[in-house]
């Protein structure tokens, strides 16, 4: 099974950039994207791929956050949220249930923006952590896809030393990643199969950042630790830009 995960800062825009069409030719069976920015109701059928089954979560403000999977298979359930409003509201969470599997596209807030976004970060860690450890102990099988916005340790990202009081790579979101692996128990599956540096999957805009490599791998793909010996592969998709990330594929055998 391929799962691929991808921030498109816009589906919209990432459509007209060829994202749909490489879907169908990628060899993915389950395509998670985040920040797609747009209601369901804008969405025509070119930012479907043909003969998938599309889901949605929008968030309530229009040209921002929201989530989508989307499935050759046909999922047994989609769930949308988890409860809170900082995560329903910005439709930051949608998953898919295929049997014992459950397959997930989260968009975690930004805290870039200043102290007040930082807050609102930090909370939804706050919130989510206790759902994961729960979802664990009960044994789930969860494939958890998406922007994280946070880099764990100085292999993933190019200016480690400069950006230690900069949100995405502060001490405190270090440490609760550091948690959902030691502690939770859940997998980077990423670092489970390649522990190379300067393997990134997003870059700023500014200056010549993607052409000099300067980035930070801000994306995941994080599995219940029952899927460990299920992973088997991951590459980043570099051949062609559809946003200022590139995208995710990992291979496992499921």
């Amino acid at each position: 099974m391929r799962i691929v995960s991808a921030n498109l800062n816009g589906l919209r825009s990432a459509t007209n950039k060829g994202f749909i069409p490489w879907i169908q030719q990628s060899g993915a069976d389950i395509v998670c994207v985040q920040e797609t920015k747009a209601q369901e109701h804008q969405l025509g059928l070119d930012h479907r791929p043909s003969d998938w089954h599309s889901y949605f979560f929008d968030a309530e403000r229009p040209g921002y956050s929201g989530t989508g999977i989307y499935s050759r298979l046909k999922p047994d359930l989609i769930r949308r949220g988890l409860g809170f409003p900082l995560c329903d509201s910005e439709g930051r969470w949608l998953e898919a249930h295929f049997g014992e599997l459950i397959v997930v596209s989260l968009y975690l807030p930004s805290g870039s923006s200043g102290p007040e976004a930082q807050a609102r970060k930090d909370t939804f860690l706050e919130l989510l952590l206790p759902e994961l450890k729960a979802r664990a102990l009960a044994g789930q099988q969860l494939i958890i896809c998406g922007d994280w916005n946070m880099a764990h340790h100085p292999i993933d990202l190019k200016n480690w030393r400069g950006n230690q009081k900069n949100s995405g790579f502060l001490p405190h979101e270090r440490a609760w990643l550091t948690q959902l692996f030691d502690e939770v128990g859940m997998i980077d599956a990423f670092r489970q199969v390649d522990i190379r540096p300067e393997q990134y999957t997003w870059w700023s805009n500014r200056g010549q950042a993607y052409a000099n490599n300067v980035g930070w791998r801000i994306d995941y793909q994080i599995t219940s630790a029952n899927l460990r010996a299920r992973i088997k592969s991951a590459s980043i998709y570099k051949e062609q830009r559809f946003s200022d990330h590139a995208p995710l594929i990992m291979d496992y055998d499921l």
